[in-house]
């Protein structure tokens, strides 16, 4: 485990993050360079060394003179992130990182390796806004939200992860993307467009990670469902539904109370329509509050005709907290009815409850442990 100490006693600065390469679409990065004093054709070099090769260090940056590197470096590749403490579990294949921003802002990303594909969840916000109460990251409230620059570093750096060989196993390759982290993507719409293109766009313009393998995940904006269709990004929807009927989702995502449930699942329904991709219904089972056999009828009732497959979460506790995860028998009794109406299921695999794996858990023990 990696641990570097956090100062606290500064106060915390709501400044905006330095401006970043990654926050530009490739048509304006060189005249971003030019404004700069730099040559234009510059940009493209530093995004092939960014995107392309994941090198931070300028000094390797051999086509570049290297009285320019670090100057450079420092205009538009400027550092958003810094890690503050790394854990690990599952024998170091999965992996929490915590960073801390220009400002003091802590946010979480989490690399998962797998025996065919390695995953990172990323995070858009510094904390929530849908203030959904089972939430560790939702109850801290939300912080602001982050910029493209901030949101494609932590991938860049999981990138860079997977490309070093720090994950047992050795040198392999980040293959999937999911905006499932702290934050509600789709309320930091722009920010996520533009990380979604870098993410998407060919070497290089971006990493070149098929569209395919990126995951956006939301608890349902259909105005920001409505905007993603219009990208032409074929990226997978995930709707965090957490219960099929009103009333009860009215209190466990609250957003509920403007966008209902049917009017969420047809929003999926267009996007599945437009995209071809099916979407995932993420489930979070929560002990005696949303598990019940017949929750998981009406859940089926309403899925049977779509194209939809539902991920069900056996919920990761967070300290002090009331909700807490299913039991098995329930769990499995939720499955057998959802797949009797022939609705794809699966369970989640726990992956990181040893290490905080919940959003916002391990900020959260930051802070208080700064306290």
């Amino acid at each position: 485990m990696t641990e570097i100490k956090l100062v606290f006693d500064e106060p915390v600065q709501r400044k905006k993050a330095p401006k970043h390469l990654a926050d530009l679409a490739p048509a304006d990065r060189k005249a971003w360079a030019t404004e700069l004093g730099f040559p234009g054709y510059r940009a493209n070099q530093v995004a092939t060394h960014y995107f392309s090769h994941l090198a931070h260090d300028p000094n390797t940056w051999t086509d570049i003179p290297a009285d320019s590197r670090q100057a450079l470096a420092d205009a538009l590749t400027p550092s958003l992130i810094k890690l503050v403490r790394t854990v690990t579990c599952d024998n170091g294949m999965t992996r929490k990182d915590l960073w801390k921003l220009h400002d003091g802002v802590l946010v979480e990303s989490v690399l998962m390796r797998y025996t065919d594909r390695t995953t990172v969840c990323i995070s858009s916000q510094a904390g929530c806004g849908m203030n959904c109460p089972f939430c560790a990251t939702g109850q801290a409230g939300l912080t602001r939200n982050l910029s493209a620059g901030e949101i494609t570093e932590q991938i860049v750096a999981a990138a860079r992860t997977c490309a070093n060989g720090e994950l047992p196993g050795g040198p392999t390759r980040l293959s999937n993307i999911v905006f499932m982290g702290m934050g509600e993507p789709l309320a930091n719409y722009n920010a996520v467009a533009r990380t979604l293109r870098n993410i998407t766009d060919e070497n290089p313009n971006g990493l070149g990670i098929s569209a395919r393998s990126v995951t956006v995940s939301t608890v349902g904006l259909v105005n920001g469902i409505e905007k993603l269709m219009a990208e032409d990004l074929n990226v997978t929807l995930a709707i965090s539904l957490h219960t099929p009927d009103d009333e009860l989702r009215d209190s466990l995502v609250p957003i509920n109370s403007r966008y209902k449930v049917r009017e969420v699942l047809a929003a999926a329904d267009d996007y599945e329509k437009k995209t071809g991709r099916r979407y995932s219904i993420e489930y979070a089972l929560i002990r005696d509050i949303n598990d019940q056999a017949w929750r998981a009828d009406l859940l089926g009732r309403l899925l049977k005709n779509r194209n939809a497959h539902v991920n069900l979460i056996p919920l990761n506790p967070t300290p002090g907290s009331k909700w807490t995860a299913s039991r098995h028998e329930d769990e499995l009794e939720f499955v057998r009815v959802l797949e009797s109406y022939g609705v794809p299921t699966t369970v989640r695999d726990t992956r990181g409850r040893e290490i905080d794996g919940a959003c916002g858990q391990l900020a959260a023990a930051e802070l208080a442990k700064a306290d």
